[in-house]
């Protein structure tokens, strides 16, 4: 199982470089969360510090917005959730749902502090591919809004 999960956080880009040993140490005190289709991970104002790597299953990432619930996207296996939260220590911006039975590794900021204390080469390389991560969604987020802005649409044309 451990192998499965190694692999499984090898391929993320919130993990490109970081060595072997360092994703060990996290998936050896990472808690594994599952969630029946329907249920939540997490809700929009919920206070949580951790991001989620998506083993099982898929999500979908919601807001509200003048008692209106919005579809933002979509995830399945491999994706991550709840890293602005993590970095930010802000309540949750969304709530995220199972749109089919899931399952996820659970990180923690306090198990990233104690990998600080451990090698903190490590911890910075996974915050600066955290930072990435949350600059890639704000460029597509801008994206959409200047198509919108232009177009009055939300079609990409793709």
């Amino acid at each position: 199982m451990q192998n499965a999960r190694l692999k499984i956080l090898q391929a993320m880009p919130i993990f490109g470089g970081v060595d072997e040993a360092t994703l060990n140490f996290i998936l050896d005190d990472a808690d594994r969360t599952e969630v029946k289709t329907g249920e939540f991970f997490f809700r929009e104002g919920d206070q949580d510090n951790s991001v989620y790597v998506l083993e099982q299953g898929s999500v979908a990432v919601y807001r509200h917005w003048q008692d209106h619930r919005y579809k933002l996207r979509e995830l399945g296996e491999g994706d991550c959730f709840g890293e602005m939260a993590l970095m930010d220590f802000q309540p949750r911006s969304a709530e995220v749902v199972a749109t089919e039975n899931a399952s996820a590794i659970q990180v923690s900021a306090v198990q990233l502090a104690k990998l600080y204390e451990r090698n903190p080469e490590q911890y910075t390389m996974i915050y600066m591919n955290l930072g990435r991560e949350v600059c890639r969604r704000l460029r597509e987020a801008d994206k959409r809004l200047f198509i919108h802005a232009i177009t009055g649409s939300s079609d990409e044309g793709n």
